[in-house]
């Protein structure tokens, strides 16, 4: 089989890890978007959507046209670019997901009634190296404001917490979990903590399941904070995530490919 990879970062360690399983047996290639002249034909038996740029996104949409089995889909992927429209659909399916509040600009924001307490305040356009600040006060904001005045956000609440994510993951049938210091922590980011599905409060895993089938993602990330007594509170959703140091994850991701390549049919 002919299996593609959409990203500029081919030695990414879960691509590489996940590409060195599947080689020797199956010819793996990578389509860097913003490189690539075209679609390609034929097309491979399945790709994997690991960029998001619009470039890439465009291409993903281009492949799955020619019918090519995309993993996640162009769609699935834009649908968790905005954190707007991911609240609102979360929110929509009963899912828990944190009340998220839209402003066109930051500028916006800081000339507003002010803060009421503390919240966090996020890019409303998720991307690499976007905006995420905790902000406790109007001169905090305003602060912020001068430096992303033209950013458009959302705002939410801030939710008292331990000062630790948790970082779920799914890849196909298998789920992953790590404890991540939050990067709102006054203690700043740090290393990842192992964690086992098993030591989550009951419901935890069926959630993360839950928001795959609302967002139609096959590969992803549920970022959740514990609200209280194990109440959780998502705050985030990733498609294809990063899923580093996951014991198992390139495995599962090389068996959900050749599954889903062996079920494509290209036009």
């Amino acid at each position: 089989m002919r299996i593609g990879l959409i990203t500029a970062d081919p030695d990414h360690p879960l691509l590489a890890a996940t590409a060195a399983l599947l080689t020797p047996g199956h010819h793996v290639e990578t389509l860097a978007p913003e490189a690539a002249p075209g679609i390609p034909d034929p097309c491979a038996d399945v790709y994997l959507l690991k960029a998001r740029t619009p470039r890439a996104l465009a291409l993903a949409r281009g492949l799955e046209r020619r019918g090519a089995a995309v993993i996640n889909s162009a769609a699935a992927t834009t649908l968790c670019q905005d954190r707007t429209v991911m609240a609102e659909r979360a929110r929509q399916a009963g899912l828990p997901f944190a009340g998220t509040r839209t402003f066109d600009t930051l500028a916006h924001l800081a000339d507003g009634p002010g803060l009421s307490g503390p919240v966090v305040v996020k890019s409303r356009h998720s991307r690499k190296r976007d905006l995420v600040a905790r902000l406790d006060d109007d001169a905090q904001l305003r602060k912020l404001a001068a430096t992303h005045p033209q950013e458009p956000v959302v705002l939410q609440e801030f939710a008292p917490n331990s000062g630790w994510d948790h970082k779920l993951w799914a890849v196909g049938d298998r789920l992953f979990a790590a404890l991540r210091r939050s990067e709102l922590s006054a203690a700043g980011r740090g290393p990842d903590l192992p964690l086992a599905f098993g030591d989550l409060p009951p419901g935890w895993p069926a959630l993360v399941r839950r928001v795959g089938e609302v967002f139609a993602l096959d590969v992803y990330g549920v970022d959740v904070i514990d609200a209280g007594d194990g109440t959780p509170l998502i705050v985030d959703i990733n498609a294809f995530p990063g899923i580093r140091g996951q014991s198992g994850a390139p495995e599962a991701l090389a068996e959900l490919t050749l599954r889903r390549a062996g079920g494509a049919s290209h036009a």
